[in-house]
C-alpha cells in the first residue's frame, strides 16, 4: 500500500546506529499494524487536545519557527466554559493512557529497541482506538517530554529548580553547542512540522460532513486506506524524535556531535516520506472538498427550483437564496447613498433582477437609468426596486482590473446593488443561467412581492414602453401589446417628439435605413420628386442601421451634408430604436406568438430582416404603415411611379402605393435571415419566414460586423 504513496525507498526501514531491523516487505509490516487495530466504537474529540499539542510544539521550538505560531494562542482563548469543562474531561479520560504511551516512548527510545517494535507495542496499547486518535494521543505523549526539555533550556537562566533539573539533563552543555547542532535541530523541527501537518489532515478528513460525502465516496475511500500508513510513519517519527531527545540528554553533546550527521540524515529521511504521504492525502482531501461542494452546489440548485416552486409569505427566501444567505454582513449596496444595506430593504417589494455580466453596454446603462429615474417621481404609483446581480467567471482570476471594471460600473448605477460578485455562488450562477437563461446579455427577471418570477425578461417591456409597463409582469406585458398595433408610434415612440409631431399633423412619414449611400441619394431623390408630383406633404427620416455604427455615421454626416433628409445626428438613438425593435420581436417569441398567426410580429421580423442586407424603408401617412419594404421592392415601386399614379385620386397616394408594392414580385428579392448573438438568453427553436410563411432554415454562423465600439472594447 505505502509503496504507491511515498519515494522510491519506502520499502527499506530507517536505520540509525543502534541496529534498527530491516523489513523488505512494507505489505507484512502493516499487516502487523492492521492486526493490532480492534476499535470498540468509543468517539474522540481530538480537535481540542491536538491544538493543546500544536500549541506545546510550536513554543518549545529551539528557534520558534513562524509557521508554527498560528497555534499559539488557541489554548488562550478558550473563553467558553462548556468547552473548557469537556476538555478538561476528555483529559481526565486520557490522561492516564497519555502517560503510559510516554513512559513507552522515554523507555524504548531510552533503551535503543528496534523503532518498529517500539511503534508496534504503542499500537498495542491504543488497539481500540480510531486511527486519528491514536495519532494524537502519541504526539500528546511526546509533547510531555519534549516540552518538558525545551521549557527547562527557556527557563533555567531565571528559575534555580530549573537550573538544577537542566544540569542533570545537561541542558546547559548542549544549547552551548547549539551552533554545531543546528543541522539537527533544523532536522528534527522540519520532521516536527511535517509531523503536525499530516495530523492535522488527517483529523480534517475526520470532520467532513458525512451528510454531504458517504464513506464509500470514492476520494474518501482511498484516502481511508493511506491513513492507516500515515498513522504508522508518523508515530514512527515520534519514535525518532524521542530517540534524539534521549540521545542529546543521555550521551552527552560530545556523542551527539560525532553521530550528528547520522541522525541528521534519519530524520530528514522521515520527513521527506511522511511529507511524500502529506502530499496524497492533501490530494485526497481536496477531491474530498470538490465532492461535497458539488453536493452542497446541487442541493442549493435543488433549494432555488423548490423556492421558485413553493408559495412563499414574502420574497425574502428567494432573494437569501440567490444573492446571500447568512447574517453576518450586509450583502447590497445602496446606489443612492452608497452604503451597504441588508436585504430586508426589499422586503415585500416588487425586484427587479437586473443580471449582466461586467460587459455592461453603456447605451442599454444610460436608457436603464432614465427609466429608473423617472419611476421615481411617480414612486408611489410605481413602487419597485431594481437590483444589480453581477456574474463572473468563479472559474477566472479575480485582477485588479476586473475589481475596477466591477466598481466603475457599480459607482454608476443610481439602484442596489450586489457589494460584491463572489457573494454570487456557483449553483446560483448555474440557476441563473440554465434557468432564467441568461448568457450574458443583460435580463431583467421580475419577482412579486411574495417571490414569484412574473416575468422572466422584462428588459423588453423597459425598452418598448418603459416604466408604463409597471409592474412588469407577463400580464401586463400581454394586455399592453393588446392595446398595440402595426403604426408608426410603436416604432419611433419614446425616440424623437419631432416624428411625433409630423405624425399628429398627418403627414407622408418615410422612415429609411442601410448604408448604401448610392441608394440612399436614388432613393431620397426619387421619393421627393414623387412626393411634389402628387403633392404630398413629406418627411424622411434615415435611422441608420443596427450594426456598423461607424458607417451609419459617415452616412449621416453624407445625408447632412447633402441636405436628403432629417437625420438622427445621436447614434444613442439609432442604437435604441433598434434595440426597442428586437425587443418587440423577443418579447412577442417570450409570450409565443409566431408570424402566422400573429401580423404585428411578421411586419417586426420583415424590418428586422431588410436590416440584414441592403436598404430597406417604412413609409406610413401619420400613424398608419402602408409600405414596409426591402430597397429591391420599394426603390422599383417609386421608379414606376407611371404604372400606379391613375389609382392615386380613387384610392389614395397610399393605398395605391401600396397595393402596387405589394404586387411586385422584384428578382433580387434577398433572403430573410436571422441572427441569434449566443450572448442572447432565449432561442428559439424554430422561425417561420415572414416573408412566404415557410419554416425557415437553421444555420450556426460566426459574425463580426468591425462596429467601431465593439473594435474600441477590444482595445
Amino acid at each position: 500500500m505505502a509503496s504507491r504513496i511515498a519515494a522510491p525507498s519506502l520499502t527499506q526501514l530507517i536505520r540509525g546506529e543502534r541496529g534498527r531491523i530491516k523489513l523488505s516487505d512494507e505489505n507484512a509490516m502493516m499487516k502487523q499494524i492492521y492486526a493490532t487495530h480492534t476499535p470498540d466504537g468509543r468517539e474522540v474529540d481530538v480537535k481540542p487536545l491536538f491544538q493543546l499539542v500544536e500549541d506545546i510544539l510550536s513554543r518549545a521550538s529551539p528557534a520558534v519557527d513562524p509557521l508554527f505560531l498560528t497555534a499559539q494562542t488557541r489554548v488562550e482563548t478558550w473563553d467558553d466554559k462548556t468547552q473548557q469543562a469537556s476538555f478538561i474531561a476528555m483529559l481526565e479520560a486520557l490522561s492516564f493512557t497519555i502517560d503510559r504511551v510516554a513512559c513507552e516512548i522515554t523507555y524504548k527510545s531510552s533503551s535503543g529497541e528496534d523503532a518498529h517494535a517500539t511503534t508496534l507495542s504503542i499500537f498495542n496499547q491504543l488497539s481500540y482506538f480510531p486511527w486519528e486518535a491514536k495519532l494524537v494521543i502519541t504526539l500528546a505523549a511526546f509533547a510531555l517530554s519534549y516540552g518538558e526539555f525545551w521549557l527547562l533550556a527557556q527557563i533555567y537562566s531565571s528559575n534555580q529548580l530549573a537550573k538544577s533539573v537542566a544540569i542533570l539533563k545537561q541542558v546547559p552543555v548542549i544549547l552551548e553547542h547549539s551552533a554545531s547542532l543546528k543541522p539537527r535541530f533544523d532536522a528534527l523541527n522540519n520532521l516536527i512540522r511535517a509531523m503536525t501537518d499530516v495530523t492535522k489532515c488527517i483529523i480534517e478528513f475526520k470532520g467532513l460532513p458525512s451528510v454531504y460525502i458517504s464513506h464509500d465516496a470514492a476520494p474518501l475511500v482511498t484516502a481511508m486506506a493511506h491513513i492507516p500508513t500515515a498513522v504508522y510513519w508518523t508515530i514512527r517519527a515520534v519514535i525518532a524524535c524521542a530517540s534524539q531527545i534521549s540521545s542529546l540528554s543521555s550521551l552527552g553533546h560530545e556523542h551527539a556531535l560525532m553521530s550528528s550527521t547520522n541522525e541528521t540524515w534519519e530524520l530528514s529521511t522521515l520527513a521527506h516520506k511522511i511529507k511524500n504521504i502529506l502530499d496524497l492525502l492533501n490530494n485526497q482531501l481536496a477531491l474530498c472538498y470538490q465532492y461535497i461542494e458539488e453536493k452542497m452546489n446541487l442541493e442549493t440548485y435543488q433549494m432555488l427550483l423548490n423556492l421558485l416552486e413553493g408559495v412563499q409569505i414574502d420574497n425574502m427566501k428567494l432573494l437569501k437564496a440567490l444573492i446571500y444567505a447568512k447574517e453576518d454582513l450586509q450583502p447590497l449596496l445602496d446606489g443612492s447613498t452608497k452604503r451597504r444595506v441588508n436585504l430586508d430593504v426589499l422586503r415585500r417589494k416588487n425586484v427587479l433582477l437586473l443580471i449582466s455580466s461586467l460587459d455592461f453596454p453603456r447605451d442599454e446603462l444610460s436608457i436603464l437609468e432614465q427609466i429608473y429615474n423617472e419611476s421615481r417621481v411617480h414612486a408611489t404609483r410605481m413602487e419597485y426596486e431594481i437590483v444589480w446581480i453581477p456574474i463572473v467567471d468563479r472559474f477566472a482570476e479575480w485582477t485588479d482590473p476586473l475589481q475596477s471594471q466591477f466598481e466603475t460600473l457599480q459607482t454608476t448605477m443610481p439602484w442596489y446593488s450586489v457589494y460584491s460578485p463572489s457573494l454570487i455562488e456557483k449553483p446560483v450562477i448555474r440557476f441563473i443561467r440554465e434557468v432564467w437563461h441568461f448568457r450574458n446579455k443583460p435580463i431583467l427577471v421580475v419577482l412579486d412581492p411574495q417571490g414569484k418570477v412574473v416575468s422572466p425578461n422584462a428588459i423588453h417591456m423597459m425598452w418598448i414602453w418603459g416604466s408604463t409597463a409597471f409592474p412588469f409582469t407577463s400580464l401586463r406585458e400581454e394586455a399592453l401589446w393588446r392595446e398595440e398595433s402595426w403604426k408608426l408610434e410603436l416604432l419611433v415612440d419614446g425616440i424623437d417628439p419631432t416624428i411625433l409631431s409630423w405624425i399628429k399633423e398627418g403627414k407622408y412619414i418615410y422612415l429609411y435605413g442601410g448604408t448604401d449611400m448610392e441608394w440612399i441619394r436614388k432613393f431620397t431623390t426619387t421619393a421627393r420628386a414623387i412626393a411634389s408630383t402628387a403633392r404630398i406633404p413629406l418627411e424622411m427620416v434615415y435611422v441608420g442601421k443596427s450594426t456598423k455604427r461607424e458607417q451609419v455615421r459617415k452616412c449621416t454626416t453624407a445625408i447632412t451634408a447633402e441636405k436628403l433628409s432629417y437625420c438622427w445626428q445621436d447614434l444613442a438613438m439609432v442604437w435604441f430604436f433598434w434595440t426597442r425593435l428586437e425587443s418587440m420581436m423577443f418579447s412577442k417569441i417570450q409570450l409565443g406568438s409566431t408570424v402566422d398567426v400573429d401580423p404585428m410580429l411578421r411586419e417586426i421580423k420583415k424590418l428586422l430582416s431588410y436590416d440584414k442586407e441592403g436598404g430597406w424603408a417604412v413609409l406610413s401617412k401619420g400613424s398608419f404603415v402602408f409600405v414596409n419594404g426591402h430597397s429591391s421592392s420599394v426603390l422599383p415601386t417609386f421608379n414606376e411611379y407611371d404604372a400606379w399614379k391613375e389609382y392615386v385620386p380613387s384610392k389614395g397616394f397610399d393605398m395605391a402605393c401600396s397595393d402596387y408594392h405589394n404586387n411586385l414580385r422584384p428578382d433580387a428579392r434577398p433572403c430573410c435571415r436571422f441572427e441569434f448573438s449566443s450572448t442572447v438568453g432565449r432561442i428559439p427553436d424554430t422561425m417561420k419566414c415572414p416573408e412566404c410563411l415557410r419554416n425557415m432554415e437553421k444555420y450556426m454562423a460566426f459574425l463580426c460586423c468591425h462596429d467601431e465600439s465593439t473594435i474600441n472594447a477590444l482595445i
